[in-house]
């Protein structure tokens, strides 16, 4: 039987009506949050945010002022913003050879005297045994499959890679907007999901040489790098202001909050906000918050010059999430090359960084491709004479009996 959708739409109907019911009561207590946290004093939210880790919550470390804002500085006249974006098809087990592929699509725009616009895209097949599997290098026999969330983290790293090649390719004086869409933290990595082999293999062979290069790069160039998380759902600055007003112990703090809520006043002040709330608040378009830096343990742990600093960014129509390594954020001169540019870019994207839609609509596999693509690896085994069969359950869907 299919959706019931005179059902769905009753459902909602009561959903909305309880979400208009406590509107303004959330407002009121938003207002509230704000006042509080416009209370905590720079040194206060710096030292009790130092030591964030031993809460029961990911709270951010305050680098500067919880609510502090910052206007775009005035962009240059000729600079360029470069984005590289990927989408892949995994490993299916209904396909007579297991593969996957990545497409990886980009543009570099530029902008000011001589204004230009290039743009690329380039499919990669993995079907070698050493492409689909990541290999323990103290012991071969243990491996992990590069498929589902596993390819996603891998098809991120290639991003970051192949992002460095496109900049080394462009004029080392012009000043460069490096775009990555989303957010440089592997969040998959964190916690015991994977083997330490595994993360070694991600970071210490793939992402954290990419960031050393994209480093590099910036000592010689007016190179800046960023990271854009659209609508994010974060927390990390509200369970800043969270630490920051409990006057509980440890103990009692474990016993009475989660990474989604807490029981005890004043800590149940921030329940049910995320930080982009605070900021829809406090910033004008174009402006920028406070720094802040990133709590996850694969950050804190293992990514050292390039652990994960942030900001949010009031892009006209939302609040944006930009993330930054360190030695961006330690650098005035890169930071607000950043800012400005990305204000441009969402200016110039009618809210949204433009290079990075560009570099999606050159990435993204279609529904159709994607239908093609195993239409294609059956055609191409049958050229060779070899086995091309399926899954009942593949063949059921093609030619439904009822």
């Amino acid at each position: 039987m299919a959706l019931d959708l005179g059902e769905t739409i009753l459902q909602l109907d009561q959903v909305s009506q309880s979400l208009g019911q406590t509107y303004s009561d959330r407002q009121a207590r938003l207002r509230g949050l704000l006042r509080s946290a416009a209370a905590i004093s720079p040194e206060v939210a710096i030292e009790r945010t130092r030591n964030a880790t031993e809460r029961p919550y990911m709270a951010a470390q305050v680098v500067e002022r919880l609510l502090g804002t910052y206007p775009p500085p005035p962009p240059p006249f000729d600079w360029c913003a470069i984005s590289v974006d990927g989408s892949h098809i995994d490993v299916d087990r209904h396909l007579p050879v297991a593969c996957y592929l990545l497409n990886l699509g980009g543009c570099v725009l530029t902008y000011g005297s001589r204004p230009d616009a290039r743009f690329f895209s380039q499919p990669q097949l993995a079907a070698d045994p050493a492409d689909l599997y990541l290999t323990d290098p103290s012991s071969p026999i243990n491996e992990e499959a590069i498929t589902g969330p596993l390819l996603g983290i891998v098809r991120t790293v290639r991003e970051l890679e192949r992002l460095v090649a496109v900049v080394r390719e462009c004029p080392p004086d012009q000043p460069t907007l490096a775009l990555v869409d989303g957010t440089l933290v592997l969040w998959g990595l964190s916690g015991q999901v994977y083997k330490p082999f595994v993360r070694q293999a991600i970071l210490e062979e793939g992402l954290l040489p990419a960031l050393d290069q994209l480093q590099e790069l910036a000592q010689s160039r007016p190179l800046t790098v960023a990271a854009y998380v659209s609508l994010p759902r974060t927390t990390e600055v509200v369970n800043a202001i969270r630490c920051c007003l409990c006057t509980h112990d440890l103990v009692r703090c474990k016993a009475s909050c989660s990474h989604r809520r807490a029981t005890l006043s004043p800590c149940e002040s921030a329940n049910g906000f995320l930080d982009r709330d605070l900021f829809q608040q406090t910033l004008e378009p174009g402006w920028r918050s406070a720094l802040f830096i990133s709590n996850p343990v694969a950050t804190r742990e293992h990514y050292g010059e390039h652990q994960v600093y942030f900001y949010y960014l009031h892009a006209g129509d939302e609040i944006a999430r930009v993330e930054v390594p360190r030695w961006v954020a330690q650098d005035e001169r890169l930071l607000s090359l950043g800012h400005s540019l990305l204000v441009e870019q969402c200016r110039r994207g009618q809210g949204y960084p433009v290079a990075i839609s560009e570099a999606h609509e050159q990435a993204v596999i279609s529904g159709s491709d994607r239908q093609l693509f195993k239409q294609m690896v059956t055609e191409v085994l049958e050229r060779q004479g070899l086995p091309t069969y399926t899954s009942e359950k593949e063949r059921s869907k093609r030619s439904p009996w009822v």
